[in-house]
């Protein structure tokens, strides 16, 4: 897969039928249609990967945690224990700031020319490439997304960021400013420091690149602190970038828990920046913590409740098919995920109809197997909270067309679901839900819609169906969200920031914008002893 296709792979691959079900066997149907239980839900196939790294990476060694605990990942397939992995505290995160620290102020990555940099990175985009299959399998392993999922899109846009990052790596420079006529002015962009980094358990990987790629191409150190529920191919793309050439010191991974390590580092007085990703509740408490100790700077991608409307022109079989993948994408476990489906009136009966069948023909199963576009949530926490949510909708009075309930009895699969007679103030019009739910809303026209969208505490994302660019220009500018969707949704190009408006979050990722997030700017000021004048 070419690299620079990735980014618009993701949305294309699922415009009409799922790429995942092209070719797939007529037993493959019968087994999961409809959500019979496919046999392999009860017997799971088996990774043909292993589990190489538990520890913690401190100062480029693998090292137990300093109280010897460790805490089990689970296979969410099964429930099942996949390996025991260290549980970083308060501790070891000071080891692992106290190496980041040594690593910057002494070097030598920050002293490394640009160039130089730029090399590491574009070599360890090559060694992901290679061992693209094994990693694949262990995201696949550990958080239960489709493996083609992970083979496909998510493992070639790693290597896609690392390779932007990469080429601005030398390319970061400062202005000459044109000030008073007696001073020579310039600015100059430098590395912040120690960055402190936490990333969920949803796209485990993908944040592993959003974060380090341009923290790294900066010229900064980092500390990063894994999802529990997901250490482990955070531990392996580490392994790699130390085969890449990055030097000790300049990664640490720290697995563990929030209370506790992230906690830590977010309020540790040693850290010059905080980049968080996950639920608002906790981005809160983020910038408290940093607040409290040093000041440092933060930037937080939070939740969402994201708006995809439906127009009365669209072409409704394109708009389902849309919709049904900005919802259910990554088994409903995505930030920025469609979750509040606004269809106009008019077309409002046969969108429900032909979105009621597209869920109930979704596939779900091991995500191992050929074909499946639906694996397990992650735990049995979010599992039991998206029942919950679904309970909250039925007795709110909304319509369940279809789902709701567990597939199998092993495991932490849900049916595809979907509601119906959806009102702005139900819970599940409101809050995020997170996993595999469709909520359908009916509204009468533009004005209208544009209220309801935004009267939200979220602004992550929307998307936008029309065939009329005066529609979508006049949503696109209403709308109060970081990212407008046209006809399309989930593109995530290294090059297209992402972020989110009121309580989703500051700051922006990916892109240039991203470099902004690692960087002071410092403004040199000199006299001149005989200053030309015009």
């Amino acid at each position: 897969m070419a690299t620079r296709r990735v980014g618009s792979l993701l949305n294309r691959s699922f415009t009409s039928a799922s790429m995942f079900s092209k070719g797939r066997s007529s037993s493959v149907v019968r087994g999961i249609g409809k959500y019979s239980t496919d046999a392999s839900i009860e017997s799971p196939i088996s990774p043909s990967v292993k589990v190489n790294y538990t520890q913690l990476l401190i100062n480029g060694q693998f090292v137990d945690s300093a109280s010897g605990k460790t805490f089990p990942t689970l296979d969410p397939r099964t429930g099942e224990v996949i390996a025991h992995v260290a549980e970083g505290d308060a501790e070891d995160v000071n080891r692992a700031v106290s190496a980041a620290r040594k690593a910057f102020d002494e070097g030598p990555w920050p002293k490394m020319t640009a160039y130089e940099r730029s090399r590491v990175l574009f070599r360890f985009a090559d060694l992901i490439e290679k061992h693209n299959d094994e990693i694949a399998a262990l995201e696949t392993w550990d958080n239960g997304k489709p493996f083609e999922q992970a083979a496909k899109i998510e493992v070639p846009m790693v290597a896609r960021f690392f390779r932007y990052y990469a080429g601005f790596a030398d390319k970061i420079h400062g202005l000459t400013v044109p000030a008073d006529g007696e001073y020579h002015v310039q600015t100059l962009h430098e590395p912040i420091g120690v960055a402190g980094q936490i990333i969920p358990w949803n796209f485990p990987l993908l944040m592993f690149a959003w974060k380090v790629a341009p923290a790294l191409a900066c010229g900064n150190t980092v500390v990063l602190k894994s999802a529990e529920q997901t250490p482990l191919s955070a531990l392996y793309a580490a392994t790699l970038l130390q085969e890449a050439g990055l030097p000790p010191g300049v990664l640490n991974v720290v697995s563990g828990f929030g209370p506790t390590a992230g906690a830590s580092l977010a309020s540790h007085m040693d850290v010059d920046k905080v980049a968080f990703t996950g639920s608002t509740d906790t981005g809160k408490k983020i910038l408290e913590l940093a607040a409290k100790s040093n000041l440092k700077t933060v930037t937080l991608e939070l939740g969402g409740k994201s708006p995809f409307i439906v127009c009365e022109d669209a072409d409704v079989d394109k708009a389902v098919e849309m919709a049904h993948f900005a919802l259910f994408f990554n088994q409903g476990q995505c930030c920025c995920a469609g979750s509040r489906t606004f269809v106009h009136e008019k077309v409002y009966d046969e969108f429900l109809e032909k979105a009621k069948a597209r869920a109930e023909r979704r596939l779900v199963g091991d995500p191992f197997k050929g074909g499946i576009e639906q694996g397990p949530q992650i735990d049995s926490d979010q599992f039991e909270k998206i029942l919950k949510y679904i309970d909250y909708g039925v007795k709110a009075g909304a319509k369940l067309e279809t789902g709701g309930e567990r597939v199998g009895t092993k495991g932490f699969y849900i049916k595809p679901t979907v509601f119906s007679d959806v009102q702005d103030d139900m819970r599940i019009a409101s809050e995020e839900i997170f996993g595999p739910v469709q909520t359908i809303l009916k509204y009468k026209d533009l004005n209208e819609v544009i209220r309801r969208a935004n009267n939200s505490r979220y602004g992550l994302a929307a998307g936008v169906f029309t065939q009329n660019i005066d529609t979508a220009n006049t949503l696109t500018r209403a709308l109060r969200v970081g990212s407008v969707f046209i006809n399309c949704f989930d593109v995530f190009d290294a090059s297209i920031p992402f972020g989110g408006y009121k309580m989703s979050g500051i700051g922006r990722e990916k892109g240039i914008y991203g470099l902004s997030n690692y960087l002071q700017v410092k403004a040199v000021v000199t006299p001149l002893k005989n200053p030309a004048w015009l």
